[in-house]
């Protein structure tokens, strides 16, 4: 199956999704999204994970700066006047959208401003529970989760610590936190009406057989779209190879044994603008002002 919902019955959310191009393989190659460095920091540490500052790197936890909110509106008029193709503003990072109140800032001019628009969140899941119904009321409508792991022993592998309320946790206290976090939200973000992608980032001889079981508990909580996407060796996990093809292709026909999965994800810049499918970012005019460059966690 390629993309969103084919062998799987309609549902309530297709209008949304039939236009959202980071959820459906049809408006993957037909509508834009604009993406938004909004977010400095995170509260987490994946140790496939690196995020930085620069131009030249075609990864997630990258961008030029950061916006403030009020940046991020008018970046979207701007970003609106070069694609008016454009009918999603996401907060991607380059840290988390949750651990500061950037995002949801922004969020909310931009939906006063620009109604129209698909605004969509991306998170670890942290603190996705506590803030679903903020999630709401600013006029979020999709939400993207990083599910890597439902077992307590292959996600304390992947995740290196997490920080919740000025607690430090490593290990499996770090896993266990974080794994219920991220259950408690995808349910209660899905009662609230959101709709809710997992993204899995598929890393081989850890999670490779595990995916499966992902998209199975996943949707049992209310998650309605999966997209596994391949391990970019970096960090602590630089000495790892990628997945094959192959190895996507079994993770993603297990996984789609419980949700839809989404195969077109270009593992996108936080900073990325344009139509997908296109091949054409138009990142590179829309932020050709001075960004800043604060910590980021």
């Amino acid at each position: 199956m390629s993309g969103c919902p084919n062998n799987h019955k309609e549902s309530p959310f297709s209008h949304l999704v039939k236009t959202h191009p980071c959820f459906n393989s049809e408006a993957h190659f037909k509508f834009g999204r604009i993406h938004l460095p909004v977010s400095p920091s995170c509260n987490i540490q994946c140790k496939f994970c690196r995020r930085g500052f620069n131009k030249c790197e075609k990864r997630p936890g990258v961008s030029r700066g950061i916006l403030t909110p009020d940046e991020a509106v008018n970046t979207v008029e701007r970003a609106l006047a070069l694609c008016p193709d454009i009918t999603v503003a996401g907060i991607a990072g380059p840290g988390d959208t949750l651990a500061s109140d950037h995002a949801l800032d922004a969020f909310a001019l931009i939906h006063a401003r620009f109604p129209q628009l698909i605004n969509c969140l991306s998170t670890n899941g942290l603190l996705l529970e506590e803030k679903a119904q903020k999630i709401v009321d600013v006029g979020v409508k999709t939400v993207t989760v990083t599910v890597n792991a439902v077992n307590i022993q292959i996600l304390q592998e992947i995740c290196s610590h997490i920080v919740y309320q000025k607690q430090y946790l490593t290990g499996s206290a770090a896993a266990r936190w974080l794994l219920l976090a991220q259950l408690k939200g995808i349910d209660k973000a899905a009662k609230l009406g959101l709709i809710v992608k997992i993204n899995t980032v598929l890393i081989p001889g850890l999670n490779d057989g595990h995916v499966g079981e992902v998209a199975r508990v996943t949707a049992r909580v209310g998650a309605s779209l999966i997209n596994i996407i391949p391990l970019i060796p970096q960090n602590q996990m630089a000495h790892l190879s990628p997945p094959s093809c192959e190895d996507l292709n079994r993770a993603r026909s297990n996984a789609e044994d419980h949700l839809p999965v989404f195969r077109h994800c270009q593992q996108c810049r936080a900073d990325a603008c344009g139509i997908p499918g296109s091949k054409t970012d138009l990142a590179a005019v829309l932020y050709d002002s001075p960004m800043q460059t604060f910590s980021h966690g």
